[in-house]
């Protein structure tokens, strides 16, 4: 990547950080919608911050999905979390 692209893609990650965004793992960020309505304002939001050279894929999934996720820290299976997740959407 050139500078200008590298600048442009650290200014779009500070925008989704200082959105609420959560990153889940180099390059995927997290953040929990309420419902669709949610999440096409979201959409909305990422189309108009996306970089000009950008390639941004989203993926939404259900609560129900969402409860089904195994996560493994190390060989270790992490407890399932009960409740409403803190702000997460998958993309």
């Amino acid at each position: 990547m050139t500078k200008p692209q590298r600048k442009a893609a650290t200014k779009f990650r500070q925008w989704l950080l200082d959105e609420g965004w959560e990153m889940s793992q180099f390059s995927v960020y997290l953040r929990w919608c309420v419902g669709r309505e949610q999440v096409d304002a979201r959409l909305r939001a990422i189309a108009r911050q996306v970089p000009k050279d950008g390639k941004v894929h989203v993926l939404s999934v259900t609560d129900k999905q969402f409860e089904t996720m195994a996560v493994f820290r190390g060989p270790a299976r992490e407890k399932r979390r009960k409740g409403t997740p803190d702000q997460l959407m998958l993309f």
